[in-house]
């Protein structure tokens, strides 16, 4: 495929939109998801792969903490191994993806996974743990999931049609929360039970599960256009497209604000403040209650059309912030668990808008590249904010710095809506435009 196949300048014509929707919300018949043979299978794969995605960072962390005699630095050298190659493969995951039939990147990624996670259990189960072996298995693993999350986001408009977007990442989004309450239990069952390395085993198998079931999609995909260019000129190019849908730039900054102020906040102060304030109990049923507001959010967006639905997401991304105001406002545990449900909920809308309008305005050629920039800007503040949380908090006091940071993550979340291309961003209308997979009755 060409990497930049259009101008280096001027502006790029947007993909036909659809009639201008009600600004409001309001239900209405969208095509059903599972209607459609390829997105069945494909949902399938996602399930049991999200579950051992869920299952791995509890059973690999004890694996970790057993094998070393309790180094906590082992630990984060192994939770870094995985996280620096992700962020560094992203954008070359996205060319990749853009350059060649996205279902075979991801069977090639999802069967790269299981090995490097089979090989950590092997360890595990014959006792042989050595730093430096688990380390660079878990770079193997960051490296195939850099290819992963582009690929998939590019995947869902082949398997489904345009009306279908909206419900399927919807349904994609609950099986992905509901993996993360399911799965961190089920796997501290499990190293309880058996230990480590079996639990491993299962995330190892998930991922075999799902390339099987990417096998199993009709047809080859989309096929690409033929790739020209090294690798890194297509990387530029998909530097200039993102830069050309309008829209992304002031969400993707709004994202990287959120997760430099928040992510490492809540992740480091949360479970501490909250002790301090609601005692300790009261953390897990606050994370319980962000879980059930994002099952809850996901159910409600499959069947409720938003005409300017990237608006509303980044508008309901504000809720993010509520169990930070709380927290720092030292309130009662209800309100704190409270505060975690609207979060849930929130964040939830934030997502799948976010994935919906990559998919139905960004060309097909491009996607998966936009999608692993955009991906890249925002993860990228995630260890800066992680690693400043804990100075910042000694210096100013830790309930001090959850307000600030909850006031400047509800204001970066609205501030896109100053944006002209955010606010006039219109959703498909859910009758569709006959493009796509055709569905089949279900029960075929």
């Amino acid at each position: 495929m060409d990497p930049d196949p259009r101008p280096a300048s001027g502006p790029v014509p947007a993909p036909v939109s659809p009639p201008a929707a009600r600004p409001g919300p309001s239900v209405r018949s969208a095509a059903a998801p599972l209607s459609y043979p390829g997105f069945r299978w494909f949902l399938t794969g996602q399930a049991v792969s999200l579950l051992g995605s869920a299952m791995a960072p509890v059973a690999l962390a004890f694996a970790v903490l057993d094998g070393s005699g309790g180094r906590p630095g082992d630990l984060g050298v192994v939770l870094a191994a995985r996280m620096l190659p992700m962020l560094t493969f992203l954008v070359v995951g996205g060319v990749t993806a853009d350059r060649f039939r996205r279902r075979t990147v991801l069977m090639a990624a999802n069967l790269g996974s299981a090995a490097a996670q089979g090989v950590v259990a092997g360890l595990l189960l014959t006792g042989h743990y050595a730093l430096p072996s688990v380390a660079g298995l878990e770079v193997l693993g960051g490296v195939c999931a850099a290819f992963t999350t582009p690929a998939l986001r590019g995947l869902v408009p082949e398997v489904v049609g345009a009306a279908a977007l909206r419900p399927a990442n919807a349904l994609l989004s609950t099986v992905r929360n509901a993996a993360k309450v399911l799965g961190p239990s089920l796997s501290g069952g499990l190293v309880v039970a058996v230990g480590s390395g079996p639990a491993i085993v299962c995330d190892a198998v998930s991922f075999a599960v799902a390339a099987g079931c990417l096998a199993r999609l009709p047809g080859d995909g989309a096929r690409p256009a033929r790739a020209a260019g090294p690798v890194w000129a297509a990387v530029r190019g998909g530097w200039r497209e993102f830069g050309r849908v309008r829209w992304a730039g002031p969400a993707t900054l709004s994202f990287f604000v959120i997760n430099l102020v928040q992510t490492g906040t809540w992740q480091i102060l949360g479970p501490a403040l909250t002790e301090r304030t609601a005692g300790r109990a009261v953390w897990g049923l606050v994370l319980s209650a962000r879980g059930v507001g994002l099952l809850v959010s996901g159910a409600v967006l499959y069947r409720l059309a938003v005409g300017r639905l990237l608006a509303w997401g980044l508008a309901a991304g504000a809720l993010g912030a509520l169990p930070l105001l709380v927290l720092g406002a030292r309130w009662d545990a209800p309100w704190l668990v409270a505060g975690g449900f609207a979060a849930g909920l929130g964040v939830c809308v934030t997502g799948i808008a976010w994935d919906t309008s990559l998919q139905e305005h960004v060309p097909a050629h491009a996607l998966s590249r936009v999608a692993a920039t955009g991906d890249l800007l925002a993860y990228a503040a995630i260890p800066v904010g992680q690693l400043c949380v804990g100075p910042l908090a000694r210096a100013y006091d830790g309930f001090r710095v959850v307000a600030v940071a909850g006031v400047v993550s509800a204001l970066a979340a609205v501030l896109p809506l100053a944006s002209g291309a955010v606010r006039g961003l219109r959703h498909a209308r859910p009758s569709g435009d006959g493009e796509g997979p055709v569905p089949v009755p279900p029960g075929r």
